[in-house]
């Protein structure tokens, strides 16, 4: 069984800076996408960055600029680096991963939550 544990949420000021870490474990025989979403209550899920197995990175108009998604395909791990927090970005963010394990599928991780709050 494929698992997915995140890590770096936490509470920040406005203008402040998170890292988040997303590191599969398990039967791994690739990764392909990697990605990040965000949710508030009430909302849906949305796409927040997500990067390729060759590295092609993709973000929500509203971040670009401020984060940067990167992968280690030696570790399974990706990162999000998240500059210039806004409050309103405040949410439970949620890493997902598209695993070969044999089989395509799609995992995700258990969320975290970015508080960005003076």
């Amino acid at each position: 069984q494929v698992q997915l544990v995140e890590s770096g949420g936490g509470l920040v000021e406005p203008g402040g800076s998170l890292r988040l870490s997303c590191a599969a474990s398990g039967v791994i025989f690739s990764v392909n996408d990697m990605g990040w979403y965000r949710q508030v209550p009430g909302k849906e899920r949305e796409l927040v960055a997500s990067i390729t197995s060759g590295g092609s990175t993709n973000y929500a108009d509203s971040v670009k600029g401020r984060f940067t998604i990167s992968r280690d395909n030696a570790k399974n791990t990706d990162y999000l680096q998240m500059n210039s927090l806004k409050p309103e970005e405040t949410a439970v963010y949620y890493c997902m991963m598209v695993i070969n394990t044999p089989l395509r599928t799609v995992f995700w991780g258990q969320g975290i939550q970015v508080a960005v709050s003076p």
